[in-house]
C-alpha cells in the first residue's frame, strides 16, 4: 500500500506569521513525520508475562507516562498494559513477533491512521497550552500524556528539552485540523514550517 502523507494538502513550508525580525533560533519549527511503522501492542490482563524481561530493538517497555527510545525507535506507554511503537525500522515487528504471542498479545499495525506534528523551540510549551489542559510545564524529556488539543484527541511525546521537542499525534481523520490548530497557535511566535 503507498504511504500517502496525512498533511499532504496542508503542510506548506516557509516561515509564516510574526517571524519577521526574529533569528532563525528563536522560531518554532514545526514538521510532519511520517513513514514510520506504528503498531499498538496490549498485553491481556490474564497475561502472566513479566514485561521487564521483554525488549523491542533493545528497549524496555516504559513504565507508566514515560517513553522510552533510541535512535530508530520510540515506545510511549498508552495505557495499563498498553504501547504505542513508533519505528522507522519498518520490519521491526515482524523480526521481534516471536516475544509476542496470542495468547498474552494483541499487536495491532496503525501506520496509516496516524497523523504526527513535531514541533521544536523554546516556546513550545506555550503552544501546548492553548490548547491542551495539561500542567505542561511539569512534563519533561522522556515524559507522555494522552490528552486533548483544541477537542482533539492526541498523545504527546516530549522528545527533548534542549531544545524543546515534542511530537504529537491524533488520528489521520482529525489530521488537517489538528495541524491547523497547532499552526494558529504559533502565528504570534512566528514558525518555520520545514
Amino acid at each position: 500500500m503507498k504511504n500517502i502523507s496525512p498533511l499532504n494538502f496542508v503542510h506548506k513550508v516557509g516561515k509564516f506569521g510574526d517571524y519577521n525580525k526574529k533569528s532563525e533560533n528563536n522560531l518554532l519549527k514545526i514538521s510532519e513525520v511520517n513513514g514510520l511503522l506504528i503498531h499498538q501492542i496490549t498485553q491481556y490482563k490474564n497475561s502472566n508475562i513479566d514485561m521487564s524481561i521483554i525488549k523491542l530493538d533493545g528497549l524496555n517497555f516504559p513504565s507508566p507516562l514515560k517513553s522510552t527510545s533510541n535512535s530508530n525507535t520510540r515506545i510511549l506507554w498508552l495505557g495499563p498494559n498498553n504501547w504505542l511503537v513508533f519505528s522507522s525500522v519498518l520490519n521491526l515487528i515482524k523480526k521481534e513477533k516471536n516475544k509476542f504471542n496470542e495468547t498474552n498479545f494483541a499487536i495491532t499495525d496503525i501506520s496509516h491512521s496516524r497523523t504526527i506534528i513535531e514541533l521544536e523551540g523554546s516556546l513550545v510549551n506555550e503552544v501546548l497550552k492553548k490548547g491542551c489542559p495539561l500542567d505542561i510545564n511539569s512534563l519533561k524529556d522522556g515524559d507522555c500524556a494522552n490528552s486533548i488539543y483544541n477537542e482533539i484527541n492526541i498523545t504527546i511525546d516530549f522528545i527533548s528539552d534542549n531544545p524543546n521537542k515534542v511530537r504529537i499525534s491524533g488520528l489521520r481523520s482529525y489530521g488537517e485540523s489538528l495541524h491547523y490548530s497547532i499552526t494558529d497557535a504559533c502565528l504570534e511566535f512566528g514558525y518555520e514550517a520545514i
